[in-house]
């Protein structure tokens, strides 16, 4: 089913990798998703390294903020070095968002903060790709 979808975004050629240790998230992220964007669940950022090689690669990373929190700010910088280009997002919620903060100090280019709805996580989305008449965020600063 495919929900308030433009034809001009549904063929657009860019891709979302959702990598998130919590399986309901990446479920709810793909769902909200898969109907105006090419959108891939991965439980790792090694499995989206293995998946994104060549003509795969991703143009926007929604990343799970557990993720920062076991490996650090350094993930970052290692997602924008393997995927030159991709624009960052992370997925968080309220109780995360100095870890969140941090992040976006270290090269992420936002968040996502819980509860998510499919409104606000598609607009997230087709702002930071410059999509729907919204302009490409170049960087966000955190004061």
């Amino acid at each position: 089913m495919q929900i308030g979808v433009e034809t001009s975004k549904a063929v657009d050629q860019r891709r979302v990798f959702v990598i998130d240790e919590d399986e309901i998230t990446r479920a709810a992220l793909q769902f909200m998703l898969h109907d105006e964007i090419e959108t891939h669940e991965l439980t790792s950022p090694e499995e989206a390294y293995e998946k994104g090689v060549g003509w795969l690669q991703p143009h926007v990373v929604l990343l799970g903020v557990s993720f920062l929190k076991q490996r650090g700010n350094a993930l970052i910088g290692e997602l924008t070095a393997k995927f030159p280009g991709v624009r960052v997002l992370i997925v968080c919620a309220k109780s995360d968002e100095a870890v969140a903060i941090e992040g976006l100090k270290a090269g992420a280019h936002g968040a996502m903060v819980k509860p998510l709805t499919l409104e606000a996580v598609r607009k997230k989305v087709d702002t930071i790709l410059g999509r729907g008449g919204a302009s490409p965020l170049v960087q966000l600063s955190v004061l």
